[in-house]
Parts: structure tokens; C-alpha cells; sequence
């Protein structure tokens, strides 16, 4: 099957353009920078919010992986969020149907979707926002026969880049750095999702996900800290610090100002700080009956991410070992 990926470039991107090659798939990697990036597949340069080059790249191709999405917790003209998270996406089923596709996968968010407790999925920040609008254009999509298939993956994680797609790894290389001031919301649920787990997955739904389908592909339901106990068992390193919830409040106001004045990335903003106060487990029952998902255990994930972090700075500053 040739397959075109969006998003080729990102950190589970590249680990789908992996798992697709192994599996013997043609794979064209569409991304801005994709035929610089060095993946070992055939790249086409282009954005997902120019719809002709989406289409030209989707010509001949038998199915469409959809993973580019703006990532980050602000930007200074929001409809950048819209543009990608949303434009993005009524692209790609622009120019599946314009090919012909068999089938698009389409990675969603666990955020699309309310946090355990609530009916309705709040407005936190606008990449909350935006997946969540693009979760009800793709419910008109399968309605109207798109051929499209969902997956909602948890907080991602491996070895690798450390890039706002590795939101755990990144914690952790800058805990072992001493960077890490501390932890918020340390004792809420996330579900820790393995990235080669999450690669597979994606691979499976070409052949086997149900058309109209919505797919968890989680790992663990565990708190932040479980994740830094394994941390201290596998390096001696100590727990980061459980920060108040009025500290980090505060913070947020604070960035946030400067980011309004001065153009800057705020390193955290109070809709940030309100996704992280909330509890965010998946289940994978669905994907493991009808995909063969299969999660790696958490230590397990952990142990290998430290191993990657370890090889990539082996000074003991690095690597957080005596």
C-alpha cells in the first residue's frame, strides 16, 4: 500500500514512517522541512494548509496517515491553531476524497475529548480548543462516508527528540539535568502511551480499524509521579517537587502578560496549569481487540527512554547517575 503521512517530521511521525517501512508500505513523508529531515523514505515538502500541495501528494496514493497538528501552548495569533489543527484537516479529507483513498487515519487528541469527570470538553487553551473543533468536523466527515479512522492517543513518550510530542521525556531530561523546578497536579491520571505502541497502532488501523471508528491508544493510567518514582529507582536521582497549585497560578498570569507585551513563548499558561489540575485516563480495550494494540509497561518505556537520554549526554549531569 502507498502511503502518504502527515506530519512526517514530528516525533511520532517519524516513528509511524518507521513502523510503516518495516511493515513494507510505500510511504511518502509530507512535512515543511520533510525532504531535509533525513527519513529513509520517499518526502514531499508541503504544508497542511495549502490544500493543492495536499492533493498533488495524495495523488496515487492508496491511503493517508493525518498526524500534523500545531502543538504548543500558545501563539500570539491564535488562528494559527485553527489554521493546522482544523484547515489542516479538512485538507487531507479534501484530497482523500479527491484521490480516491481507501482509508484515512486520522490522530486526534486525547484532549479532544473532557477530562474524567466532566460532560462537555472545556476551553483551556487554543490547542484544546482547536482538536476538539476538528474531532466534530471529522464526526460530519464519517457521516457524510469519509473513510475515515480515529485514534486518540494518550501522553506520548520514548526515547528520541525531546519536543513538546515527548512531553514526558522532555520532564525527565530536564529533571536529570536539574532543571526541573517541580511537579503540578503531580497525583492526577494521564495515560502514558509507549510511541512505538502508538506507531503500530496507526499501521494496524490501515488494515484492520473499522471505518468510523474512534480508537484509545493509551498505556498506563498512572500519576506524573509514578512516572519520576520509576526514575528514582532506575538513577537515585530524588522526586522532583509537588508545586502549589497558587505558585504555578501565579506564574501563568505572569507569562502570560509578557507574552501579550512582548511576543514571547510563555513557559506555562493558566489553561496549561487547568489540563494538568484534571484527571485524563483512556481506555484501550477497543484498540486491543480490534487493532492488537499492546502497551509497554511503564518502567519498561521509562527504563529505554533513559538509556536514550543516557547515550545522547553521557556526562553524569546528563544522565542524572552518580
Amino acid at each position: 500500500m502507498k502511503v502518504l503521512i502527515t506530519g512526517a517530521t514530528g516525533y511520532l511521525g517519524r516513528a509511524i514512517v518507521t513502523a510503516l517501512a518495516a511493515s513494507g508500505h510505500a510511504v511518502l513523508a509530507f512535512a515543511r522541512t520533510a525532504s531535509a529531515s533525513g527519513l529513509p523514505v520517499a518526502t514531499v515538502d508541503g504544508d497542511v494548509r495549502n490544500a493543492e500541495a495536499l492533493a498533488g501528494a495524495a495523488a496515487g496514493c492508496d491511503a493517508i496517515i493525518h498526524t500534523a497538528a500545531l502543538v504548543a501552548v500558545w501563539r500570539r495569533r491564535s488562528q494559527e491553531f485553527d489554521d493546522v489543527n482544523v484547515g489542516g484537516l479538512r485538507n487531507v479529507l479534501a484530497a482523500a476524497q479527491r484521490a480516491g483513498v481507501s482509508r484515512v487515519v486520522y490522530t486526534s487528541s486525547f484532549l479532544a475529548r473532557p477530562p474524567a469527570g466532566m460532560a462537555h470538553t472545556p476551553v483551556w487553551n487554543d490547542y484544546q480548543r482547536t482538536k476538539a473543533a476538528a474531532a466534530v468536523v471529522a464526526d460530519e466527515a464519517v457521516l457524510n462516508g469519509a473513510p475515515l479512522v480515529r485514534l486518540f492517543p494518550g501522553v506520548i513518550y520514548g526515547p528520541g527528540r525531546m519536543t513538546d510530542g515527548n512531553l514526558l521525556g522532555t520532564l525527565v531530561s530536564d529533571h536529570l539535568k536539574g532543571r526541573l523546578p517541580g511537579l503540578v497536579g503531580a497525583d492526577r491520571t494521564w495515560s502514558f502511551a509507549y510511541v512505538d505502541d502508538v506507531a503500530a497502532a496507526h499501521v494496524a488501523a490501515l488494515a484492520r480499524g473499522t471505518i468510523g471508528a474512534c480508537y484509545d491508544v493509551g498505556g498506563e493510567n498512572a500519576p506524573p509521579m509514578r512516572a519520576f518514582e520509576i526514575v528514582r529507582e532506575l538513577t537515585g536521582l530524588p522526586l522532583p517537587r509537588r508545586l502549589p497549585t497558587w505558585t504555578v497560578a501565579g506564574v501563568a498570569f505572569v507569562e502570560e502578560t509578557l507574552a501579550r507585551w512582548f511576543g514571547r513563548n510563555p513557559q506555562v499558561t493558566t489553561g496549561t496549569l487547568e489540563i494538568l489540575l484534571h484527571d485524563w485516563p483512556l481506555d484501550n480495550r477497543r484498540a486491543e481487540q480490534e487493532l492488537g494494540y499492546r502497551v509497554t509497561p511503564l518502567r519498561e518505556g521509562i527504563a529505554r527512554m533513559l538509556t536514550s537520554l543516557q547515550a545522547a549526554d553521557p556526562s553524569p549531569a546528563g544522565s542524572g547517575l552518580p
